[in-house]
This record gives structure tokens, sequence and C-alpha cells, in this order.
């Protein structure tokens, strides 16, 4: 996997949100996990924030608490986003890169299949209109395959392909780190890409089995079969249990990630 890699270099991984649609608590539900108070079980929306030792600035998904992430980081900066699929709560904060168009002088660089171009399009039709009203978000929308190598700046990026049901969405491969979410099956050609890590990110809605997404059981086979050399579980749903609980009853190299957890992958 060397031309996956940036030579002599290392990224730094913070974690925005863990948790799935609804995040944890969820409005409305008295569970012991939604009522507990210990911050680790609290769980904004799905995302993570990439920063290189030179300074670039990734993106991977902008759900709709993209705006409380951003002032909680304290970030003034993105290189781009990786978008992994179109659901609202991996997109629902792209009007919010407005900012960040002021700020860079340029229209954001978004990255995303075909199937989620489209749903951005929808979603936002009033940032594609011919005429734009003044203060719109600026999207540089790229459409990219799993086929494809893309770079920001110093940063080889590799797509991979995962079925969210039905549904092709991109899983992300940034040297020797990978960052999955939602998903449910991986054909053995995209999980060959997924060999030789320091640090997997994968989701696991719950301990029950899901119609779309990984339950515990299936992310950590998908785990035993890639073998890296550390693993974090994310789209944690209020059902997976409080996260104390759950990370001792895990194999020593996977954890439950957390909110505002931070890692460090060497290139």
């Amino acid at each position: 996997m060397g031309s996956h890699l940036v030579e002599m270099g290392y990224l730094d991984i913070t974690f925005l949100g863990t948790g799935t649609s609804q995040g944890v608590p969820v409005i409305g539900c008295n569970c012991e996990v939604c009522r507990s108070t210990h911050k680790k079980d609290h769980r904004l929306r799905s995302s993570v924030l990439l920063t290189s030792d030179q300074g670039t600035r990734i993106c991977i998904d902008a759900g709709p608490d993209f705006r409380y992430q951003m002032l909680r980081e304290d970030i003034d900066r993105i290189g781009a986003i990786l978008v992994t699929h179109s659901h609202r709560d991996h997109v629902g904060g792209l009007d919010e890169v407005r900012s960040f168009n002021y700020l860079q002088q340029k229209p954001m660089p978004i990255y995303a299949n075909k199937e989620a171009a489209q749903g951005i399009k929808h979603e936002y039709s009033y940032a594609f209109e011919q005429n734009q009203y003044p203060g719109l978000p600026q999207f540089d929308l790229r459409i990219i395959t799993p086929q494809d190598s893309i770079t920001v700046n110093e940063l080889a990026i590799q797509p991979i392909e995962v079925m969210h049901y039905r549904l092709p969405t991109l899983a992300y491969r940034l040297g020797n780190f990978a960052y999955i979410t939602d998903a449910k099956t991986i054909s053995d050609k995209e999980k060959a890409k997924l060999k030789d890590l320091d640090i997997l990110v994968v989701n696991a809605l719950r301990e029950e089995e899901h119609f779309s997404h990984f339950n515990l059981q299936e992310a950590l086979q998908l785990i035993e079969q890639v073998q890296p050399h550390r693993a974090y579980l994310t789209h944690i749903s209020h059902f997976m249990g409080f996260h104390d609980q759950v990370n001792q009853r895990l194999p020593d190299n996977v954890q439950l990630s957390f909110d505002t957890l931070q890692l460090r992958a060497e290139f």
C-alpha cells in the first residue's frame, strides 16, 4: 500500500461526532444511556477532522452538528470535505461552508460519488442556480469513484466503496488510516484496500442486527479480517449501551470512539 503513504508524516484525527442520525441523547428518549451524564455517552452526528503534519485539514462528512463542531474545535480553515453519502446526518451542515468561503475566498472542494453528488445538488439546489443570491454557499463539487486516487495538497486519498444496504457509499483511506461509516457489506476487492492499517475506524450501530449498518459483531468480524493495529467504532446508537461498559467487553485493540477523541496515525 506504499502508494497511499505520505513520507515521514503523520495525521492527527479528531472525532467531531460519533453518533447516529439522531445523536445521543435522542430527543424524547428516557433510556439509561440517553439520561447518562457521562460525556462519552453523548454523541453528535458522525464526522472526523483530519490534520496533516504539514497543516492540511480535511473533514469527512458535515452533518447537522457541523457548525457547533467547527466552533468547538476552533477551526478557521478546511482544505476539502470528503462525503461518504448524502443522507441528512452526513451532509446536513454543508450550508455552513459559507464561513469558509469567506475566510478562504474560494468555493469549498467537496468530493463525493455520483449518488451523493446528486443528493447534494437536490438538497442544496439554491447553491447551484445560475443566478446566485449573494452569500450562498459555494461548492466545488467533484465526483469521484472507488477507482480514483485523489490528492488534497500533500495528502493522497483512496476512496473505498462500501454498501449501505443498496446505496453505494464511500469510505476513505489516507496513509495507514481508514474511515468507514454506514456500511453493511464490503466486496472482497474493496476490502483488500483495508490491509496494513495502523488505525481503522468503522461503524457499529448496536448489538442487534440492522438491515443497513454493521452491528457490533459484524464490525468486529471486519476488524478480524483486515487486522488493523488499532480499531475504533463509530456511528454508535443509544442501543449499544454505556460507553465504559461496552469498552470492557471489546478486544484489546478495539475501542468505542467518543466525541473529541484525538488520535495520531503515523505515515
